[in-house]
């Protein structure tokens, strides 16, 4: 699995410094005013002028105005959008009109009728959360049923240092070896007191590697 790793919410400059160290493929900003890590266009422009240019920046919103969206896409302060609130298919019609950069769109997955969403989404990926950003781990016998999706997905629920390499084997299995799992997004699970946290940033990603190739 040759996994991309997203770690998600930095505001910090010091969480981009980490990250241009320790070499995530993604990284995220959150643009929804409601989160404790809420960034503004000024402070997310400033932090990615410190960003490797060989990291990509994607923009967290929730239910924002396509025409917003597009605009920070196209100005380069991100570099794909993730979307994570009750977005339709039209809104994503809506950004590709005034963009073409890539968009993701977050699931949250409880039951295997949720995946027929999923599947029929147009989105260049989907994302599946146990929650938008509840820190809540997706449930393991879930996981497993996630096998059966055919488009690139990324898992995001809960994830954290401790419970990477639990989730992962579920993909690595005999049973899961054509998955289309495509990248892991963290955000919480490597932070502490609400803070980023190095140490735990570099346990994750050096986890996530074990499992690449």
């Amino acid at each position: 699995m040759d996994l991309k790793i997203k770690c998600c919410g930095l505001f910090q400059e010091q969480d981009i410094l980490a990250a241009n160290r320790l070499r995530p493929d993604y990284i995220g900003f959150v643009f929804y005013k409601k989160s404790p890590r809420a960034v503004t266009e000024e402070q997310a422009a400033k932090l990615k002028a410190l960003l490797d240019p060989g990291i990509r920046a994607a923009g967290v919103f929730v239910d924002e105005d396509p025409a917003v969206i597009a605009g920070l896409l196209n100005r380069g302060v991100i570099d794909l959008a993730q979307l994570h609130g009750s977005e339709t298919e039209a809104d994503i019609l809506a950004i590709r009109k005034r963009t073409e950069k890539p968009v993701i769109k977050a699931f949250v997955v409880e039951t295997e009728q949720d995946l027929k969403a999923v599947e029929d989404s147009t989105a260049d990926y989907v994302l599946i959360d146990s929650g938008r950003g509840s820190g809540k781990t997706l449930d393991r016998s879930l996981l497993k049923r996630l096998t059966v999706l055919k488009r690139p997905w990324f898992l995001a629920g809960g994830l954290d240092p401790q419970n990477i390499e639990e989730a992962l084997e579920i993909f690595r299995s005999g049973q899961a070896s054509d998955s289309f799992l495509y990248g892991v997004d963290v955000s919480s699970g490597i932070e502490t007191d609400h803070l980023k946290d190095p140490a735990k940033m570099e346990r994750f990603i050096k986890t996530v590697r074990k499992f690449r190739g």
